[in-house]
């Protein structure tokens, strides 16, 4: 039998031992609403004043859409990953390379693309265990390096020079300016997708137990917690996330070359906006991604050819004047215990 119970702040619903609960108090969901609206509605805003902004935000959305990912990385392994785009390129080149040979679309590459991906995750986990402090850093680091320079070395594979063309397109309907519009769609279901599956995983008993390991891992294996399971958990799944992306910049440029995303200009942007968004805080990496995007797209037109040196400028003097980032400016005004901060152990 069903049993229903409306109380003061939600609805709960059980059924025999499940249980089911949703919080009616706009507070709780008003905010997150509003912003969601307001995602939906930019594009088809932008495709009809301003279409080039469409691209902006399709980027901003993959910045965000990465971060979030690595933020909970961070947060499980207590350990700053500084070489996300390897798990970029790792996803993009299985895409591109299945689409190229077989003329595969995006859906039959995708599966191959995240278990690719989920396997050199796998692969190099243990570096979680092993490597601490400045070592991980380093080797994280090194990471995207050294595949690149595969690229380079196999280039009849990878062709490292150029990249990969011909690979089957995200969407064609045969207008581009339509694709570009359903393109910001799909990104924004990614990012948002992201956001609802890693905050329910933050705000569950595996959550509390990464936060434990975030903030002190002694304590953590004092009360019995499988410190390595969990950190592999959260390396290989938060790395099969990232994976993803790099398949859907192959498909979205039907192109891909290795040298735009593994060099260490790309892997900076990605850990800015996590750092600027709020550090580690997976709504701060949206805000995090739109201020780096929008804030790049100003630059180059207005700049020029001194963007490059502006822009990362720009960039360090918020990373020290706002060690909270920018949705910390939020949280002192409307202070709640959101989700674990970041806190890389030594």
């Amino acid at each position: 039998m069903v049993n229903i119970e409306l109380k003061r702040e939600r609805i709960v619903i059980r059924y025999k031992d499940h249980k089911w609960d949703w919080i009616l108090e706009p507070r709780y969901w008003r905010n997150a609403f509003l912003w969601t609206a307001l995602l939906l509605i930019f594009p088809a805003v932008s495709y009809f004043i301003n279409p080039g902004l469409i691209n902006t935000m399709i980027s901003a959305n993959i910045y965000a859409a990465i971060a979030i990912p690595l933020g909970l990385m961070t947060i499980g392994t207590g350990r700053m990953n500084f070489g996300p785009n390897f798990f970029i390129g790792v996803g993009g080149y299985t895409a591109a390379l299945l689409s190229i040979a077989y003329g595969w679309g995006p859906l039959m590459t995708l599966p191959f693309a995240v278990l690719v991906t989920l396997a050199s995750a796998l692969i190099f986990s243990p570096l979680v265990i092993v490597a601490r402090g400045l070592y991980y850093v380093l080797l994280t680091l090194l990471l995207p390096l050294v595949f690149l320079e595969v690229t380079f070395i196999y280039t009849d594979i990878f062709k490292g020079d150029t990249g990969l063309f011909g690979i089957v397109p995200l969407l064609d309907t045969g207008n581009s300016r339509i694709n570009f519009l359903l393109i910001a769609y799909v990104s924004t279901f990614i990012m948002v997708l992201y956001v609802l599956i890693i905050n329910k995983v933050l705000k569950s008993r595996y959550g509390l137990i990464m936060a434990t390991i975030n903030d002190d891992e002694d304590v953590a294996h004092g009360i019995g917690v499988n410190i390595n399971k969990v950190k592999i958990i959260s390396f290989v799944c938060a790395a099969g996330m990232i994976g993803v992306l790099g398949w859907f910049y192959a498909h979205y440029f039907s192109s891909f070359a290795g040298i735009t995303y593994l060099p260490l200009t790309f892997m900076l942007k990605i850990l800015l906006v996590m750092m600027i968004g709020g550090r580690s805080q997976i709504f701060g990496c949206i805000v995090g991604g739109y201020f780096v995007a929008f804030l790049e797209m100003i630059l180059i037109r207005t700049m020029g050819p001194i963007q490059p040196v502006i822009f990362p400028i720009i960039l360090m003097v918020l990373l020290f004047t706002l060690p909270e980032g920018l949705f910390g400016l939020y949280r002192k005004r409307r202070y709640r215990e959101y989700l674990p901060t970041l806190h890389v152990r030594r």
